[in-house]
């Protein structure tokens, strides 16, 4: 297969959110006092970690979890519950902590990414930015000048579907143009991002390692697929 265009994940991929112990330091738990180191670490883990769910939820916060990539004031609606069930009861501390979360400037780009991002546009390759989220991740791209080398944004609270709905990935391919057979998708998530390969599409799966520990996994998986 000769690959014509590449459509690539956020978050876990081209991006990730860093930990950043800094966003606690004013953080208080319901007694008025600092959180201890403990609660801290299990706080950074469950905003940092991937996409799975990390507390319980009752109906109502349940329907928003499954839904949040869909509609921004349910992500919000959502995440709050998580940041008061993982010990920030303040609402406004909780707030602000989320302001952070959904701050395209906070998330940090793989070593590699401006590299194979360029890689493509050198080829002529179109390339796709494919992710389930609630927010508008262009300004990560602007600020750092990789919005070049992105023909389009396939946001999935801006289409009203979620990976692995393959309606996001037909919006996808008909946006650039491209064929599902001679495309290639690259993502973390062999579930989300893997059932492009229903449509007829390449598939390339990356770790969502921390942005230290992976130095190339974007290089790698185009070149195993002769893209680079």
């Amino acid at each position: 297969m000769t690959i014509e265009a590449v459509l690539f994940d956020f978050s876990g991929t081209l991006f990730r959110l860093e930990q950043d112990e800094t966003w606690l330091d004013h953080l208080t738990d319901a007694g008025g006092d600092p959180l201890d180191v403990e609660a801290q670490t299990e706080l950074m883990r469950r905003m940092t970690a991937p996409v799975g769910q990390v507390v319980d939820l009752s109906a109502e916060h349940q329907h928003a979890w499954e839904n949040r990539d869909l509609d921004p004031d349910l992500h919000r609606k959502v995440y709050l519950e998580v940041l008061r069930q993982s010990g920030v009861p303040q609402v406004e501390q909780a707030k602000a902590l989320y302001d952070r979360l959904i701050d395209p400037s906070q998330w940090t780009p793989y070593p590699d990414t401006a590299d194979v991002l360029k890689g493509c546009a050198d080829r002529g390759l179109p390339v796709g930015v494919l992710s389930n989220i609630a927010f508008d991740i262009r300004p990560a791209f602007i600020e750092r000048g990789l919005d070049a080398f992105v023909q389009e944004f396939v946001l999935s609270f801006e289409v009203a579907a979620i990976k692995p709905d393959l309606a996001i990935f037909r919006t996808a391919l008909e946006r650039l143009g491209a064929s599902a057979e001679r495309t290639l998708m690259v993502g973390d998530s062999a579930e989300a991002d893997g059932a492009a390969v229903e449509l007829g599409c390449a598939f390339a799966l990356v770790e969502p390692s921390p942005t230290t520990e992976r130095q190339d996994g974007l290089l790698a998986a185009l070149r195993a697929h002769d893209v680079l």
